[in-house]
């Protein structure tokens, strides 16, 4: 990022196919982090992974298991998780989902 600060409308983002049932938009990013909106769809699975990136988010709708370092969390609307970097995770989504999630450093492959 070349300028001192970044705006954005989500109108103007298209939303970028991530996995059958899983659909991505990046929002926004600076040069620590990068802002993303997800929905995902009802019997969507996110198989267990990885990255070298904290993960940090906010459900806005809809009901998943997010299953963190081995432990399963119902998720509901309202909830909100910080996953540190290198930890497994997946997700169940038991209704269609939104939400947001803000990953440092910035992930490049979102760009």
């Amino acid at each position: 990022m070349t300028k001192s600060y970044m705006t954005q409308n989500e109108s103007a983002v298209l939303p970028v196919a991530m996995l059958e049932g899983v659909r991505r938009k990046t929002l926004v990013h600076g040069d620590k982090t990068i802002l993303c909106r997800f929905e995902l769809d009802k019997g969507a699975t996110l198989p267990l992974h990885s990255h070298p990136y904290e993960q940090t988010g906010y459900l806005i709708s809809g009901k998943m298991i997010f299953s963190i370092d081995g432990k399963k969390h119902e998720m509901k609307p309202g909830d909100s998780w910080c996953i540190k970097e290198n930890i497994e995770h997946a997700v169940t989504v038991l209704e269609n989902v939104k939400l947001v999630e803000l990953f440092s450093p910035v992930r490049e492959d979102f760009l």
